[in-house]
């Protein structure tokens, strides 16, 4: 169980093609590594990952051909946003992000709105009924609160210190991105669903 907070970017500087997948390996001294064992969850853009080896600055985390399958960004080296997983004491600034990526949106629009940026982006069609105004969202592992919504375009606002702490900063129309739909949303659809 993740935040969506971004405690730190890191960067991807190794793919090892594997049966069945690859191994990352990647670069994380400004994590914070002490706390890190193997066997724990780092949420690699949103995507939980289970740390396999680790060094003082770096782990490596193997990742399945279906993760692969579902997620973008985790099959090329750069730059990814990283968050340690939630413990029972921690605050929960953002909300609560599982790290099992829903769908793969599209950027639309990018641009500045002030002091901020706005975002745009079109979501798969299935997950549509998961985004409410005011809701959250979480693209790369970053928790927003989504502005508007309509049909399968939905709109969030960056502030200046999340575009300086995420890649978030270096999207741009058509970037893809992960997209983790509410958790709470697709639990309440179920057990309305099941009546």
């Amino acid at each position: 169980m993740f935040t969506g907070i971004v405690a730190a970017m890191g960067r991807i500087t190794r793919i090892e093609k594997r049966e069945g997948g690859v191994r990352l390996g990647v670069s994380a001294s400004r994590l914070g590594m002490d706390d890190i064992a193997v066997g724990d969850s780092i949420a690699v853009n949103g995507v939980c990952l289970t740390v396999v080896t680790r060094s003082a600055a770096s782990f490596d985390a193997d990742v399945s051909a279906e993760t692969l399958a579902c997620t973008t960004g985790l099959d090329a080296t750069g730059d990814v946003n990283l968050e340690k997983s939630l413990r029972l004491s921690d605050r929960l600034g953002g909300h609560l992000v599982s790290g099992h990526v829903d769908g793969i949106a599209e950027v639309l629009k990018f641009e500045r709105a002030g002091e901020s940026m706005l975002l745009r982006v079109r979501a798969p069609e299935a997950l549509t009924r998961y985004i409410a105004k005011k809701g959250s969202v979480a693209l790369q592992g970053v928790s927003l609160t989504v502005n508007e919504v309509q049909d399968a375009e939905f709109e969030v606002n960056l502030i200046p210190h999340t575009v300086s702490v995420t890649t978030l900063r270096h999207l741009k129309a058509g970037s893809k991105v992960n997209l983790e739909v509410d958790m709470i949303a697709r639990y309440v659809e179920r057990m309305l669903g099941a009546s």
